[in-house]
């Protein structure tokens, strides 16, 4: 993978300001424009809306405390079931508008059977994928929109991502006709936003993806080649920095925006996992992590290519969240450990229209050692808090760094995200691998735009391995307060040591 170097342009700008401003119209090229625009992540979205997802999780867990709350039979398990023209559906997601689905997973074994998408109530569906495998949808999108997970196979087992956004105006069922005979266990995962009903939606239609295919083409290959940019205003310093020294630039007076952030260290040099970052906005301290962590890399510093960060082999590091300020910013690298190392820090700001949906960047960090892992819901097993916020934010994705402490899959743990102190996450996943974009418990690297595993020690998972998720059509936004947790299930009775990083928007 390359990373590109251009000079922005006034149609960028121009771009900018269309998405950046609010819309009262939502189509499938609006979405498109949308995913790939960095200043629209740094705005309280508009238009609003809520983010949801339907998927397989165990319906015995019903509410913390009680019975079934960390069940783990995630497979196969539907709204309801539906006879149609002499066939049954099982029904996986039902949703009224207006609305837009923005990533599909899916796995199982054998594939057999037929998925439908049906949207605005339609009797016959727009969408049939004759299998139970996005990679068969017929939709010509390709990588990395859909791509296959690390364990897909060509005949049996593995699964998809589908990240292409299709928005509906009034409602959105999708359902599965299983052909499999032997209680193949279906996964699934449908995240989906819910707009304000004032909001205008154009449906979702094969004839608009074939119009779009340039523009799917060039989302594609943008994912795939994020942007390095020259233009702006650029600080940099070089240092050799030992135990408590620091490395720091103060950034030109805003409102401004960083918009690329580039530090350079010796790959080599175990020093590396010893240096922490701190960045201040208008005087506020919203960064305070390590630096691996916060490249999403992990410890060692391993190469990643995703759209948000980039980690090349000779130890550069890309950082491409725009983090806007009124007035000043400073950012600064800081030697922990005993042994001295170089690093070079540079940023480039450019100018910024602060307005009341502007939000400051956070990166959130928790450390746990000897966390309890359990093999099922007697054994008493636990939920580990990755962060808990008040107020108003947007929260765009995870690292989760984990040094396993048993030679067997800790991974079994579904995520629980809750918005604004409701009574059921919207958010109730299926497994922790699942949440990062693969399945079957691979302990393998895999690199893509929004999912990627850069450190897998062993295959028993035994020692260091390291996934991380960043969200972008599907971000969540949270007006009064937002928790994730993530259950601690593994295949047996043992332990992790486990970092984590929340990557958010806010107030």
């Amino acid at each position: 993978m390359r990373i590109k170097t251009i000079i922005l342009s006034v149609a960028t700008f121009s771009l900018t300001a269309v998405i950046c401003k609010a819309q009262t119209r939502i189509d499938l090229r609006s979405l498109l424009h949308e995913m790939v625009s960095y200043d629209a992540m740094a705005r309280w979205p508009q238009p609003e809306y809520a983010e949801k997802q339907a998927s397989s999780y165990d319906r015995k867990s019903v509410a913390p405390g009680k019975p079934g709350w960390f069940a783990n039979a995630d497979a196969s398990q539907y709204i309801r079931t539906e006879n149609i023209d002499d066939r049954q559906e099982h029904v996986m997601m039902d949703a009224d508008g207006p609305g837009a689905i923005v990533r599909c997973w899916l796995t199982t074994f054998k594939r057999n059977g037929t998925i439908r998408i049906y949207f605005d109530n339609e009797k016959q569906a727009s969408i049939t994928i004759p299998a139970y495998d996005l990679m068969k949808s017929g939709l010509s999108v390709g990588p990395p929109l859909l791509q296959p997970h690390s364990s897909y196979e060509a005949k049996e087992k593995g699964g998809s991502t589908l990240y292409l956004p299709m928005p509906f105006a009034r409602h959105c069922k999708i359902t599965f006709e299983d052909k499999d005979t032997d209680n193949q266990p279906r996964y699934y995962q449908v995240n989906y936003r819910v707009y304000n009903k004032a909001v205008h939606v154009k449906t979702f239609t094969a004839a608009q993806l074939n119009a779009a295919k340039g523009l799917v083409d060039s989302v594609n290959d943008q994912l795939q080649n994020p942007n390095t940019i020259l233009s702006g205003k650029s600080t940099l310093v070089s240092k050799i920095i030992g135990k408590n020294n620091i490395v720091s630039i103060n950034l030109p007076a805003g409102p401004h925006a960083v918009k690329l952030l580039t530090v350079q260290l010796n790959s080599a040099d175990t020093a590396v996992d010893k240096l922490m970052i701190k960045i201040k906005f208008d005087g506020k301290q919203t960064v305070n992590c390590p630096l691996v962590d916060f490249a999403g890399s992990g410890k060692g510093a391993k190469p990643i290519q995703s759209w948000y960060r980039t980690v090349t082999n000779d130890g550069k590091i890309y950082i491409r969240w725009v983090m806007p300020y009124r007035q000043s910013a400073s950012i600064a690298i800081v030697n922990t450990g005993e042994k001295a190392t170089t690093v070079t820090l540079s940023a480039i700001t450019e100018g910024w229209k602060w307005d009341k949906n502007s939000l400051y960047f956070h990166a959130d960090w928790k450390n746990g050692q000897h966390i309890p892992v359990r093999k099922e819901e007697k054994d008493k097993p636990i939920e580990w808090n990755f962060d808990t916020l008040h107020g108003r934010g947007v929260f765009m994705g995870d690292t989760y760094a984990v040094d396993n402490l048993m030679h067997t899959w800790y991974g079994e743990g579904d995520q629980k995200l809750w918005i604004n102190g409701e009574s059921f996450p919207s958010e109730f996943g299926t497994g922790t691998e699942d949440y990062y974009n693969t399945s079957w418990a691979p302990v393998v690297i895999y690199q893509t735009p929004f999912a990627n595993a850069p450190r897998a020690d062993n295959p028993d998972s035994f020692g260091n391995n390291t996934f991380t998720r960043t969200r972008n059509l599907d971000r969540v936004p949270f007006s009064k307060s937002f928790k994730y947790d993530l259950e601690m299930l593994g295949w047996q009775n043992g332990e992790i040591n486990a970092s984590c990083i929340t990557y958010w928007y806010g107030d």
